[in-house]
């Protein structure tokens, strides 16, 4: 197993387009826009080269006066991780190369789980994909099919990803819904470490049924045979921004650290 963190692209993909929050990426936090702060974080990381992926000009222009590597693509991908394969593409990666996916509305993820989700693919040299998990504690969360689940094998592979409360507790769920003392209940984490060989291979696997029904892209590479590690994170990854209250709170949360930068 690997002992450090191997050598990994860290890509910030950030789309202008978002139908609860136009412009999301360029929307301010502690004086700077939302991707600079996710940008930030991915070079604390010991990602080798961290890239910016947009299909905006605006954010290019934004991103360009931190120095950072911007990477242009197109508008119409079906996927993030479509657009992450066509970044691999336009950087002529070497497929065994690793690249992770952190995504542009998480301002305040910690480096660590950026780290730990490329060396736990490091790790694992049959899985194609790898990300992270947490402990779910209490019932509502367990239930909201906004929140994603994971169950894994005892090898750390995942099993599968659903919206619904999964594993379902026969003896306590049928009457009354009661979370127990128990790990069976993870939260997925949207963080994503990949190989490039398979970001190819993902552009020409047929969408999945099982894809559709949850709307969980991950299902596609889980369908078609590809094995996931999942691996419990590390730290707590602090809630992203999602709608206009998210904004509003991790803006108060900066403003109560007394901090301009992240």
């Amino acid at each position: 197993m690997a002992s450090l963190a191997p050598d990994f692209v860290a890509v910030v993909p950030a789309r202008y387009g978002s139908t609860r929050l136009p412009g999301k990426p360029l929307l301010d936090i502690a004086g700077e826009p939302m991707v600079a702060h996710v940008w930030r974080r991915a070079c604390q990381s010991h990602a080798s080269r961290v890239v910016v992926a947009t299909d905006d000009e605006r954010i290019r222009d934004a991103m360009a006066s931190y120095g950072a590597e911007v990477v242009m693509t197109r508008a119409d991908h079906p996927s993030g991780t479509d657009r992450l394969a066509e970044v691999a593409e336009q950087l002529a990666l070497d497929g065994d190369e690793l690249v992770v996916n952190v995504q542009g509305d998480e301002p305040l993820i910690p480096p660590a789980l950026i780290n730990q989700v490329a060396l736990r693919l490091a790790d694992d040299p049959e899985a194609a994909i790898a990300t992270l998990a947490e402990p779910i504690s209490d019932v509502d969360t367990l239930f909201n099919p906004n929140v994603v689940k994971v169950v894994r094998s005892l090898q750390g592979r995942a099993l599968y990803f659903s919206r619904a409360p999964i594993p379902w507790d026969r003896e306590h769920f049928q009457a009354q819904p009661a979370l127990l003392e128990t790990d069976a209940w993870l939260r997925h984490i949207g963080i994503y470490a990949y190989r490039a060989s398979f970001l190819t291979a993902y552009r020409e696997l047929p969408s999945s049924s099982l894809e559709q029904l949850e709307q969980l892209e991950q299902l596609r590479a889980l369908q078609h045979g590809y094995a996931i590690q999942v691996a419990l994170a590390s730290a707590i990854n602090p809630p992203g921004v999602d709608t206009a209250e998210d904004l509003a709170r991790v803006r108060a949360l900066l403003a109560q650290q007394g901090e301009g930068k992240i």
